[in-house]
């Protein structure tokens, strides 16, 4: 299992963007126009939990084309990390892992060890923050391939908006 690094937030309970050189700058910001997460339609989340076996998380994503699930606590739902389809492949073609093998073998698990370090990622939020959360702008870089939406405290997973998800809906919107 894999730890990822989650984002600053201010004491406020707001995202804080570290003090860069030189500011992010939207490259689609003319685009967005008001829009938000909301504004991507992002399909309902599906989350398994860490006891599934990686066949059933395979068969979920390809029935649904997703690329990234979510894993949860079975019990309370809280959410514990993530499988990257593309990943689990590569796992799989490698033998790393089998398809009976529990999903907690081959998840990435979220820290929870700085529960202040996390970017709250909604309906709400504007797209402009989520374009500088998938180019890691509040991690020093690290790029991100996908973002999960969750209600404001954190309590339900909504849904995972990828960086295709916001490219598709720049494509559909005039310039």
């Amino acid at each position: 299992m894999t730890d990822i690094m989650a984002q600053p937030m201010t004491t406020e309970g707001s995202p804080s963007i570290p003090e860069l050189q030189q500011p992010f700058v939207s490259k689609w910001a003319s685009r967005y126009r008001g829009a938000t997460v909301e504004d991507l339609d992002p399909p309902a989340a599906l989350s398994l939990n860490p006891s599934d076996p990686i066949s059933l998380a395979l068969l979920s994503a390809f029935e649904r084309d997703y690329t990234h699930l979510t894993i949860v606590d079975s019990q309370t739902r809280a959410l514990l990390g993530y499988i990257s389809i593309p990943q689990l492949q590569a796992r799989l073609e490698r033998g790393e892992v089998k398809p009976e093998d529990e999903v907690r073998t081959a998840m990435m698990r979220f820290r929870r060890k700085d529960a202040a370090k996390y970017q709250v990622i909604t309906m709400e939020t504007p797209l402009e923050e989520l374009e500088a959360f998938f180019a890691g702008v509040a991690t020093a870089g690290q790029k991100q391939d996908f973002a999960v939406i969750t209600d404001e405290n954190r309590r339900f997973v909504l849904g995972v908006a990828t960086v295709a998800d916001l490219e598709e809906f720049v494509k559909r919107r005039p310039a």
